[in-house]
């Protein structure tokens, strides 16, 4: 049973996901401006003056990397045609909110047509079921909007919703989640389990650990739920929606590194 106070620190994570002002995305920096001259993939872009930006916030369908590179997910070209239908050849500007360059050197931020509407690119690719929400622990600004368009469009299975590669798992089916290690997912599933041990939590979806899913916490991450107002150990009960990578440790299971990846559905 979930306590009172357990109910409001969870009542708190539900908060932040509700969507804020439609296409608004306050508090952002100004980045640089230029004209879209190439579309990588459904989330990369290069402009004129030769940057690369990589679209912070979302993760579209993935092309294969070089001749020797793994298999498109499905609809990858779809992805990459909507973009470049939504900004090649325009001038956009670039906006972050976190971290401004990934280890690849590309630029990562939010990006808008530069012009009188301002079009914001990710939340229009979200909003037509042509990606996921992605975000990392340093750069996690205008996740309610983006969670709020991925959500309607996952619920009227627009885009890559209507196949099944992309379908929301089941955390009490653990065998096909094992056949899912490598892959992005998202998991949902009431936990059973949270506690701690040593500068860990887990939140356990099955009786037997070392067989069923399981998400983990580590001691960074931890320190930004703390800053969030929310403690994961009160999750105990809560059904939740997971989202990252899967890996296969005891079990498959996802290692969270952010608040934003986990998503309170019901409390008990």
């Amino acid at each position: 049973m979930i306590s009172k106070h357990a109910v409001g620190l969870a009542a708190g994570a539900v908060l932040a996901f509700l969507p804020g002002a439609a296409g608004a995305c306050d508090g952002l920096r100004d980045g640089p401006a230029g004209i879209v001259r190439q579309v990588s993939d459904g989330d990369t872009v290069v402009l004129d003056s030769g940057l690369t930006i990589r679209l912070v916030g979302m993760q579209a369908p993935k092309l294969p990397l070089g001749r020797d590179g793994f298999a498109a997910w499905p609809q990858a070209e779809e992805a990459r045609a909507a973009l470049a239908a939504l900004v090649l050849d325009r001038a956009v500007r670039l906006r972050y909110g976190g971290e401004q360059r990934d280890r690849h050197g590309r630029a990562l931020g939010q990006l808008f047509l530069d012009d009188a509407e301002g079009a914001w690119v990710q939340q229009a690719m979200l909003a037509r079921g042509l990606a996921r929400v992605y975000s990392f622990p340093d750069n996690r600004a205008c996740l309610a909007d983006l969670m709020e368009a991925e959500g309607r469009a996952r619920a009227m299975r627009l885009g890559i919703w209507g196949d099944p590669y992309y379908m929301v798992r089941r955390a009490d089916r653990p065998a096909a989640l094992a056949g899912r290690t490598g892959q992005y997912e998202l998991v949902e599933g009431r936990v059973l389990v949270a506690d701690r041990a040593g500068s860990r939590v887990y939140l356990n979806f099955g009786r037997y650990w070392k067989e069923d899913f399981t998400v983990v916490i580590d001691a960074r991450a931890l320190r930004l739920f703390s800053d969030s107002g929310l403690d994961p150990l009160v999750l105990e009960g809560a059904l939740i929606r997971v989202r990252g990578w899967l890996d296969d440790l005891d079990g498959p299971r996802i290692e969270v590194t952010h608040p934003e990846q986990i998503e309170v559905l019901a409390t008990r």
